[in-house]
């Protein structure tokens, strides 16, 4: 999937744990862990507005597109 999750990242950059970012943004564990994984099909702008808000961060800080091309070159 050319769509990045860079939320690890993030959450490292800010030192906070999966289970505090859980807590601050009122999602579960495991969809919290699924998103971080880059396993997750959609985010809803709610989620990822709260995410930003706990990581004081934007959008791009986390979520990054990668097209095939780019992968192949290693960009």
């Amino acid at each position: 999937m050319p769509i990045i999750v860079n939320l690890d990242v993030m959450m490292a950059k800010r030192k906070i744990s999966l289970n505090e970012l859980s807590e601050r943004v009122d999602l579960t564990l495991s969809n919290l862990s699924i998103l971080k994984t880059g396993k997750a099909k959609a985010i809803r702008f709610s989620t990822l507005e709260s995410i930003c808000k706990a990581l004081d961060c934007q959008p791009a800080d986390i979520l990054e597109y990668k097209s095939d091309e780019d992968k192949k070159t290693n960009r």
